[in-house]
């Protein structure tokens, strides 16, 4: 049997670990990013840099954050002085990597998940930073504030439409071809850009549902494909490493 294929749509910096572990478990990863990151140093940030000393809590959301902050703040990751919440665990492993330790981190790793937590641990009236995207949900800085906190909402850095399309055509053509087993989301932006790409939305999505496996990493990104109608299959922790656990099961099953 040929090793399954597997097309791989995270950013390009993101995507190494999902690549080492398709072939690690037996396959052949094609990285066609959907998505492209991009720090910036914006002036929402520089204000969130400046009211350092007055924050109670900072959320960092993804890796992306933290690069940023880095990037354009090393001081401030250096000398921060409050405690710390991280969505999943590749963000915490990094931000412990830079020399912060990790306060709360939820089991369930999307903005609800966090939100429950400060909810469970009656987290209410802190002042909370959340340096992010700014196309990322409203749920986490409106649920904090639901509960009491003020939010400080700061761009950290840009979801840009992917700057090489032809890689992103050049898949849709391997699987017009048939040339691809399974095909994997890790955000609802991965799933719209790449149909944003394609000229003939419906017929891309019947050649997924007819031919490919699909898998996301979580409900939240699920919910974009449901509206395309497509099957899809995801783990039940929201891991990248999960998500290629459970993609290798249903192809061997």
């Amino acid at each position: 049997m040929s090793k399954p294929v597997v097309a791989i749509t995270r950013p390009k910096d993101r995507a190494g670990k999902a690549c080492e572990i398709v072939e690690k478990l037996g396959g052949e990863a094609i990285l066609a990013p959907t998505l492209d990151l991009k720090p910036v140093n914006t002036q929402s940030l520089k204000e969130l840099v400046l009211k350092k000393d007055e924050l109670d809590w900072i959320v960092f959301t993804s890796p992306t954050t933290i690069v940023s902050l880095n990037q354009f703040y090393p001081d401030f990751i250096k000398n921060l002085n409050c405690k710390l919440a991280v969505i999943g665990n590749k963000t915490g492993k990094l931000a412990e990597k830079h020399g912060l330790k990790v306060d709360l981190m939820p089991d369930d790793f999307t903005a609800e998940g966090l939100v429950e937590e400060f909810s469970k641990n009656n987290i209410t009236n802190q002042t909370i930073g959340i340096p992010r995207t700014a196309s990322a949900r409203p749920t986490l800085p409106e649920g904090l504030e639901k509960l009491g906190n003020t939010v400080i909402l700061a761009e950290a850095y840009k979801s840009l439409f992917p700057m090489n399309e032809d890689k992103v055509k050049n898949l849709i053509s391997k699987i017009e071809n048939n040339e691809i087993d399974a095909i994997t989301f890790t955000s609802p932006l991965t799933v719209e850009n790449f149909f944003e790409i394609s000229d003939d939305k419906e017929d891309l999505a019947k050649l997924l549902n007819d031919n490919l496996l699909v898998v996301c990493i979580g409900p939240i990104t699920a919910r974009v494909l449901e509206k395309y109608n497509i099957a899809y299959i995801y783990p039940e922790t929201y891991t990248v490493p999960d998500m290629m656990e459970l993609l290798f099961e249903k192809l061997n099953g």
